[in-house]
């Protein structure tokens, strides 16, 4: 029997004293448009029976209660006025005045994160000159839900210290979506797969793509669409099916822009796609380092619609311009994919879980398409008897690969674990701690979802394991482990891990 007093203790995380909480007054706007023409043209014509001196008093009430929310807040207006524009009677002459007056009837504010701030993952990124020496610059994202539990994606910067201290970076009084680039483009031969694995004839997708080019824009899919609508070469009921799939499949599949003067506490990424209307949910960035060195930031995550997920990845080298792109194949389902920092025997990895309950493991040589699956480990330990999971990307380690878990117990409680994969055959489990590095406390039992601590994503720094953390998915927090005391437990566990 081994000397209790040379066992390694189990590791339990230190919370930093850092709360970052929900803010209601961070506002974006959205267009505010009725479903009906005749209601748009209704109110467009009210306001267009108003004395200009009507329309001065009342814009300028407008600008001034909200023009101090909002960056460019008459772009914004232009902006929606020109989304109604076409059902303006013809003839009228409106002044610039009467413009921004329509554009604001059809524009509403919304708080992102009106219910939640919660789930933040965090990557490394290039420090600034202006950092301190030592320090380590990263950014966090986070998941906010505001009114209509609609899920956004928001960001915040900071540094880690010499002496692994936190700080983050002031948050800007504003919010900004990006603009969707006008005319995405698209790879025609991964464009093909993709439609055939959601079951369009594979005759007519080559009817629909072959003589667009092998890069094409949406603006050309379009096109092809309108000269191909009433070809004859194709049974109708298939012909109906690929050119909806198309469009679906297009506009899921965008980019998106942010201007250079938008800090990175200002981005906000909201739904875009049908695919993702009621929400973008739980991502998990990951600084992926490709066989030549170049660095991207992945992020898988949910999008949801109201009734279906469905997984997809955004990438992004800069937080200002990120490409979205549905994720295909028989295994791209289910919840938490999280991809490897790297590639593993020249294909991409990603941890998964497609039954609701077990841990997954997928190989992949497209990191758009997985088909292959297989069980990584079934709950074993009470904290996780419910169901199990993964808490982010997996961290690499000299001892192998680090994964943080979660697991929900009773009463449906979410903790922390942590696990050891081999670095070259990652099906291989080397250890698993028996016990949560991180449980909910007093402060987590009461929230929007009450007794859980959650987390999309650590990392590492001089011997420190950081985990950002949310609290009863409400806020967020961050905790710490000693890197050295972690995997000491973590290699006395390989003796007794399994038994």
């Amino acid at each position: 029997m081994a000397d209790i007093s040379s066992i390694p203790p189990v590791p339990q995380a230190r919370r930093k004293p850092i709360v970052l909480n929900a803010n209601i007054d961070r506002v974006i706007t959205r267009p505010y448009i009725p479903p009906t023409e005749e209601r748009i043209r209704n109110i467009i014509n009210r306001v267009l029976d108003l004395d200009e001196n009507e329309v001065c008093r009342l814009l300028e009430a407008v600008m001034h209660d909200f023009s101090p929310r909002h960056r460019y807040f008459r772009v914004v207006l232009e902006r929606n006025f020109n989304r109604v524009v076409c059902h303006v009677p013809d003839g009228s002459n409106l002044s610039e005045q009467r413009q921004l007056l329509i554009g604001s009837y059809f524009t509403a504010e919304y708080s992102v994160e009106a219910a939640a701030l919660f789930n933040p993952s965090i990557v490394q990124v290039k420090s600034l000159k202006t950092d301190p020496k030592g320090a380590c610059r990263f950014i966090m994202s986070f998941r906010a839900i505001g009114e209509g539990h609609i899920s956004s994606i928001e960001f915040r910067s900071g540094i880690i210290d010499k002496n692994n201290d936190m700080y983050f970076d002031p948050q800007s009084n504003y919010v900004r979506t990006p603009r969707v680039h006008t005319d995405s483009s698209y790879d025609r031969e991964l464009f093909h797969l993709k439609l055939r694995d959601m079951g369009a004839s594979n005759k007519a997708i080559k009817w629909l793509l072959g003589n667009l080019a092998d890069d094409f824009t949406f603006k050309a899919l379009q096109k092809n669409i309108d000269e191909h609508r009433n070809g004859n070469r194709i049974r109708a009921s298939d012909k109906k099916d690929v050119m909806e799939k198309a469009m679906w499949l297009a506009r899921s599949n965008y980019e998106i822009v942010f201007q250079p003067d938008h800090q990175i506490s200002e981005r906000v990424l909201f739904p875009r796609s049908e695919s993702e209307s009621a929400g973008i949910e739980d991502a998990r960035f990951v600084r992926f380092v490709e066989d030549d060195g170049t660095i991207i930031y992945y992020a898988t995550y949910t999008a949801y619609d109201g009734k279906t997920i469905l997984p997809q990845l955004m990438q992004t080298t800069d937080f200002l311009s990120f490409k979205i792109s549905t994720l295909n194949g028989k295994q791209a389902q289910g919840k938490g994919m999280a991809l490897f920092p790297r590639k593993i025997g020249g294909k991409y990895v990603s941890l998964s879980r497609q039954d609701g309950e077990n841990n997954a493991i997928m190989f992949s040589d497209n990191v758009h398409f997985w088909n292959q699956v297989q069980t990584l480990q079934k709950p074993m330990f009470p904290y996780e008897f419910f169901q199990m999971g993964n808490g982010g990307s997996p961290i690499e380690t000299a001892e192998g690969w680090l994964v943080i878990t979660h697991g929900v117990g009773p009463m449906r409680t979410y903790s922390l674990g942590v696990e050891l994969l081999d670095l070259d055959d990652p099906v291989r489990v080397i250890s698993r701690i028996n016990e949560p590095i991180l449980v909910p406390n007093e402060h987590d039992r009461d929230g929007y979802v009450p007794n859980v601590v959650y987390s999309c994503g650590a990392m590492i720094f001089q011997n420190e394991l950081i985990i950002p953390y949310a609290s009863a998915d409400q806020r967020c927090g961050i905790a710490t482990l000693s890197l050295s005391g972690l995997l000491a437990r973590l290699r006395y566990n390989k003796t007794s891990y399994g038994k």
